[in-house]
């Protein structure tokens, strides 16, 4: 270690006054000592206050310069040690050195602003302001012969586009083109695993998600799942995974999704549509997921089913219904969820027993299923009166939503179980489905719900509840007064928070009300002829003529 405290002494003179020669040396001497114990050399070399002195040594044309960010990569591998190179005025340095020519002085200038900068969002911001993303992506293009200069630029981009400051960046240069082109050079699974690294975070910002497709990405995927589908070993079943999971992220961007369903002729969507029958779980998941991407307009979505898609998701869904495979389950799911959202395509997709299909799934104990099922099935009855009929006179569904409404620790399934009871009677419009309902303990359920935060939820729940009362009110009463609905109405007509369709439907449903005695009397013990009397004067003109109804009809009443 003499060696070491003598090339720090002499270090301490001023570059002016060492020779190249004596210079090499101490640089030398120190880059040995960190190969031989970093940790202890850093302290050594942080208490020696030379740092300050490097920020002068980082000049293009010295030959010393590749040295010396050797140096301060290896320092900076040290936590301890990352803030001090900052202090020193270290990084401008760096950045600039970005720009020079010599491949070494870039590698080990590269090295050196990856540690320093390694898990500081703050300092890797600075970075980007600096603006070496530009700087980066034209290294990457002119120097990918060099797998180490390669081999840097992807740490870089790894690290730097997790900010979401970097993608707006990345946008603008041609970083998809030169990341494809590498792609496809590569044979070896681990540079495809760095690049893939740098992808998928990329492919999160919509441009790059398009730009990536016209770089022809997307044949690139394709080829590798066809080439390590039927492989067992473990670094092709990951492989597998990584190119489906990147397909189905760049289908996640509106313009990329639409490029490549061509209408539903193009083929790349023929492609992945082959991967739904396929016997492997990762692809039939990647299948599913990728064609509810494309059911994300009503245009795809009746081309979809008007093509015989609903059979291909029943079919895998079949195959998952004992003890399958929940990723799988929930992704088909999603899908028929997508498809069902245009109205042509609701009574093709109950023809082909889509609902029966679903509710095989009523018995699943994984949120994630549940949430997707109730989803489904709320779009596939939306104003359809027959199939709202039967699925509401179905014990076993009523029962299992009635308790899903009470999941307290998934507020999605709880939400969607409610909307789904709401929705059974206002598409309905049935006595039976009220009984059922009424009898296996639903009302309360939709009496909490008109106090949910989301309007739309407390409108579907007041219509349901007037339906209630206007077609069983004897039959739904005591639940009703159970439930404490009519304070809860007097609460939301006097709040003035409450939206205008919530006034109205809160009156309409008061003067449905007000054929039961019990809960007339209540209605009187609360003076809610006060309350309604107010609001005829409400700037909603709806609202207001209501209040006028609601009054006269109180007031006969009273």
């Amino acid at each position: 270690m003499d060696n070491l405290s003598d090339a720090l002494k002499k270090l301490k003179i001023t570059a002016i006054d060492i020779s190249e020669d004596s210079l090499e040396g101490c640089l030398d001497c120190l880059l040995q000592a960190l190969a031989q114990n970093n940790m202890e050399t850093s302290e050594k070399l942080q208490g020696s206050g030379i740092l300050q002195l490097f920020a002068s040594l980082l000049t293009p044309h010295s030959p010393c310069t590749a040295k010396v960010a050797n140096i301060i990569a290896e320092v900076a591998k040290n936590e301890f040690m990352r803030l001090p190179c900052v202090e020193a005025g270290l990084i401008p340095p760096l950045v600039q050195l970005l720009n020079c020519k010599d491949q070494e002085v870039l590698l080990q200038t590269g090295r050196a602003l990856g540690n320093i900068c390694y898990d500081s969002h703050s300092l890797q911001a600075q970075l980007i302001n600096m603006g070496v993303i530009p700087t980066l992506v034209k290294l990457l293009g002119i120097h990918c012969q060099n797998s180490a200069l390669t081999e840097m630029c992807l740490v870089a981009f790894g690290n730097l586009a997790e900010l979401e400051s970097s993608k707006e960046q990345f946008a603008y240069t041609n970083v998809a083109e030169e990341l494809v082109k590498l792609f496809k050079k590569q044979i070896e699974h681990d540079k495809k695993e760095m690049i893939f690294e740098v992808l998928a975070p990329l492919a999160e910002n919509d441009a790059i998600k398009l730009q990536l497709v016209d770089a022809g990405l997307v044949e690139c995927l394709l080829e590798i799942v066809q080439q390590t589908v039927d492989s067992e070993r473990e670094e092709d079943i990951a492989e597998l995974k990584t190119a489906s999971d990147l397909m189905v992220l760049l289908l996640l961007g509106d313009e990329s999704m639409q490029k490549l369903f061509e209408g539903g002729k193009g083929n790349v969507f023929q492609r992945v549509l082959s991967w739904v029958p396929s016997n492997n779980h990762q692809l039939q998941l990647a299948g599913a997921l990728a064609i509810a991407n494309f059911a994300r307009n009503d245009g795809n979505c009746i081309h979809m089913v008007d093509n015989g898609i609903v059979q291909k998701l029943m079919d895998l869904l079949d195959r998952h219904v004992e003890d399958g495979n929940v990723t799988v389950q929930h992704a088909a799911l999603s899908a028929l969820r997508n498809l069902a959202i245009p109205v042509v395509n609701k009574d093709k997709m109950l023809s082909a027993g889509v609902a029966e299909a679903v509710l095989k799934f009523l018995k699943s104990e994984m949120p994630p299923v549940q949430f997707k099922l109730l989803g489904t099935l709320r779009m596939l009855i939306d104003a359809q009166v027959e199939a709202a009929e039967q699925l509401g006179k179905n014990v076993k569904l009523v029962q299992r939503l009635v308790e899903w409404c009470e999941a307290k620790d998934h507020a999605g399934v709880m939400g969607e179980s409610n909307r789904l009871l709401s929705a059974l009677i206002r598409h309905s419009k049935s006595k039976d489905v009220i009984k059922t309902i009424v009898q296996n303990g639903g009302v309360k359920h939709l009496v909490t719900m008109a106090t949910s935060e989301h309007v739309i939820m407390q409108n579907e729940a007041l219509v349901a509840l007037a339906l209630i009362a206007a077609l069983e009110l004897v039959t739904a009463e005591k639940d009703l007064e159970n439930a404490k609905l009519v304070q809860i109405l007097h609460r939301l007509l006097a709040d003035e928070r409450s939206a205008p369709e919530i006034k109205y439907n809160s009156m309409v449903l008061i003067c449905a009300l007000l054929g039961s005695e019990t809960l007339h009397k209540e209605m009187q013990s609360l003076a809610f002829l006060e309350v309604v009397s107010k609001l005829r004067s409400h700037e909603n003109k709806t609202v207001a003529q209501q209040a006028s109804l609601t009054e006269q009809r109180l007031a006969v009443d009273s």
